[in-house]
């Protein structure tokens, strides 16, 4: 049996072959590198590519069956969920605007948020995530508002045993970096308690950068030099990376998150 590729896009490729086979009835789509649109809803492959290379050489078949344990079960019984088992698991992800190029905005429950990016929400599952689409909002009861105020609550309690790497530069300026790899990093900018948490660490308020969905960098207002390096830096990782965010800073501050705008003149 011929192993699963390793690329991003061509495994992501190669998953939409396998489901299109599997069932001929799905509408498919490629959405980015480990993500595809089935009926119009995000499905997230980081786990499944985990779980591939793990063992390469089941891969085609780790594929199949997880496609088929996901339209037997989980993915259709959610569909359907009661709000009541379903709220627990709502959690957010920070996304770029751009998601609806190839998402319709009347399909996908989201908030606006700042730097040209929206809040969106997933049903966070044992064997995957699910977006949360507008008809089950409505099927609810509930507003965008609403989710945006659950999902936040629960990534409060997540992971609240936060682990934070913090880092000192050359220039003189710090980071502090959070890397649980649980595809909720850059979504950590939303916790209630970031400013109380990191602000003691990196003296007042602070720019966070969040280049792709498993990233988070917090960093000090200065010096200059530390943050056009920085910059640099995040720019690389938001065009080279999968689930690419933005390359702006945002300004985390006691009265919440703002966004940022860096000029050419400024980051040269």
């Amino acid at each position: 049996m011929p192993r699963m590729p390793h690329e991003p896009e061509a495994f992501a490729e190669h998953v939409a072959a396998l489901l299109r086979r599997l069932q001929p009835d799905q509408s498919i789509q490629m959405a980015g590198p480990r993500e595809l649109i089935v009926n119009g809803r995000r499905l997230d492959l980081e786990n499944l590519n985990r779980l591939v290379n793990r063992d390469p050489e089941r891969g085609t078949e780790i594929v199949e069956h997880y496609l088929e344990h996901l339209f037997s079960g989980e993915s259709m019984v959610m569909a359907a969920a009661s709000f009541e088992f379903a709220k627990p698991r709502i959690m957010p992800r920070i996304q770029p605007e751009t998601i609806f190029s190839h998402l319709s905005r009347e399909q996908v429950a989201y908030v606006p948020f700042v730097n040209g990016t929206v809040v969106v929400f997933v049903l966070d599952l044992p064997h995957m995530t699910v977006s949360v689409t507008t008809e089950q909002m409505v099927r609810w009861g509930v507003t965008a508002e609403d989710l945006d105020e659950i999902a936040r609550n629960n990534l409060d309690q997540y992971a609240p045993e936060l682990s934070v790497q913090l880092v000192e530069s050359r220039e003189g300026g710090k980071a502090a970096i959070v890397s649980e790899q649980d595809g909720y990093d850059a979504a950590r900018l939303l916790l209630s308690s970031l400013h109380r948490r990191l602000a003691p660490q990196l003296g007042g308020d602070f720019y966070v950068a969040t280049p792709a969905r498993d990233m988070f960098i917090a960093i000090t207002h200065g010096p200059e030099p530390f943050l056009n390096r920085l910059h640099g830096r995040v720019s690389q990782d938001y065009r080279r990376l999968p689930y690419p965010i933005t390359d702006q800073f945002f300004f985390v501050t006691r009265d919440g998150v703002a966004g940022t705008e860096r000029s050419e003149s400024e980051a040269a």
